[in-house]
């Protein structure tokens, strides 16, 4: 069966040359103008649309726009005598796949175009479907876990990916809330479509609106242009709202009205807009005791947790830390180049029996570390962080509520007071990375925003 051609052009005579040339190889449709090719393109799908620019009072580019947005849009070339560099460009911005000068056009040319671009396109469908494939063969094998707590997890991601409830992911920082959300989202059907991540503890509140719902040029000082919002952003598929605790309550209202009715307006603007967005949120604090403390709406709580999945800390699924802990080996040693194949028992011990605070996140950078002080073929103890030999963390591990309670350790005296650990831990922070607040964050395992507040609190503003 031959693919189907859909010629446009308002002079007969083209169209007539055009067709003759081309019906042996494909099934030839002819139209005059836009909007009888519109009308065509409507009720047939076509393999490929071959279209003048000049079309009476209306362009080819036009036309080009209107057959992109169909459901399965044909490979579109355009023709004219208008050649320029200018006008080229401008047809690939509108979706072409190619462009053709007339004054230079031979039939031999023209087919060559159109089955390369013909190719081109099978070759993106395939790769498209191919992402399909992986991501709903890998939503959770990428994240590594043979407890009961894990296997129970998992069970509730895959009940809850493929249909639309909002989804509430609770856990300490560093247990990987991100990885289940988008495993939730590439298990979904709604895969193929943008999975869209916020963090809300990153923004101001002043601009927390804006980066959710867009704004209107002029809304603001330095609102140049009007500006997609991150829910317009991810139309069709999933939105992750990760520390979900530190929206604002203005923000909390429109977000509830947003989860309600799944509309919108943009900052400086009245007109309502609406999308279809699948909301995924997380947090590492007590919300509960936030409604308690009227901090966090209670019917936003309620609209957020329609099911909860809440992370175990590594503490607490100990069995994990061996196979989690030779994924990173791999990983890690592939990436710097080194033959190191296991970790001598002695290491292995430490890790697993050392309390991680930092929670995956810190056994991660706990074996890159090892990686690179690694001399030998095996991961040892001398090659482990000092906080993970003397069983001393660097951090405290997390209360339920965020707070940090006094640190656990297995040996030695804890730091004089937690505030004062955690006022050194910011300063080695800071020096390490030569003042860089981004990247001491990324360290500290928190948000740019949290370590500000805390440098204001520390009087730590010179480093």
């Amino acid at each position: 069966m031959n693919p189907s051609l859909l010629i446009v052009d308002d002079e007969k005579t083209q169209r007539d040359g055009l067709r003759a040339a081309l019906e042996d190889s494909y099934d030839v449709y002819i139209a005059d103008s836009v909007q009888s090719a519109v009308d065509l393109l409507e009720r047939e799908s076509f393999s490929v649309l071959l279209t003048d620019f000049r079309l009476g009072t209306d362009d080819g580019l036009k036309l080009i726009t209107r057959a992109k947005s169909l459901p399965k849009p044909p490979v579109c070339i355009l023709m004219t005598a208008y050649g320029s560099e200018e006008l080229a460009v401008e047809a690939i911005k509108k979706g072409a796949d190619d462009y053709i000068a007339k004054g230079k056009l031979s039939i031999d040319e023209l087919e060559f175009r159109i089955k390369r671009a013909l190719r081109s396109q099978t070759l993106e469908v395939e790769n498209v479907t191919l992402r399909q494939q992986l991501h709903q063969r890998f939503g959770l094998e990428r994240i590594i876990g043979e407890s009961p707590a894990m296997q129970e997890v998992f069970d509730v991601v895959r009940q809850v990916a493929p249909t639309r409830a909002n989804v509430l992911v609770l856990g300490e920082s560093g247990t990987g809330k991100e990885m289940i959300a988008k495993a939730i989202h590439q298990l979904s059907p709604r895969a193929k479509l943008p999975l869209v991540a916020v963090n809300c503890a990153a923004l101001p509140a002043t601009l927390l609106e804006s980066e959710l719902f867009g704004h209107e040029k002029g809304a603001f000082t330095g609102a140049h242009e009007r500006r997609q919002g991150r829910v317009e952003q991810a139309q069709g598929g999933t939105l992750f709202l990760d520390e979900i605790a530190e929206i604002d309550q203005i923000v909390q209202v429109k977000l509830l009205r947003f989860l309600g009715e799944r509309t919108f307006e943009r900052v400086g603007s009245s007109k309502t807009l609406s999308a279809d967005v699948r909301l995924v949120a997380a947090t590492n604090k007590d919300l509960h005791r936030l409604v308690q403390e009227k901090k966090f709406r209670e019917d936003l709580f309620f609209r957020l947790s329609v099911v909860q999945v809440e992370l175990p800390p590594l503490r607490d699924r100990k069995e994990d830390i061996p196979l989690m802990a030779q994924a990173f080996l791999k990983e890690f040693a592939g990436e710097n180049g080194k033959t190191i194949t296991d970790i001598e028992p002695p290491a292995l011990d430490l890790l697993v029996s050392y309390s991680w605070p930092g929670n995956v996140r810190e056994l991660r950078a706990a074996i890159e570390r090892a990686v690179i002080f690694c001399r030998k073929d095996k991961i040892t103890v001398r090659d482990l962080p000092p906080s993970v030999i003397s069983g001393r963390p660097l951090l405290p591990i997390e209360s339920a509520s965020g707070s940090l309670p006094p640190a656990v350790g297995g040996g030695g005296e804890p730091p004089a007071t937690v505030k004062e650990a955690e006022k050194q831990l910011i300063i080695h922070a800071l020096k390490e990375h030569l003042g860089n607040r981004t990247l001491a964050a990324k360290k500290l395992g928190m948000s740019r925003r949290t370590l500000h507040r805390k440098i204001n609190t520390y009087g730590l503003e010179g480093y």
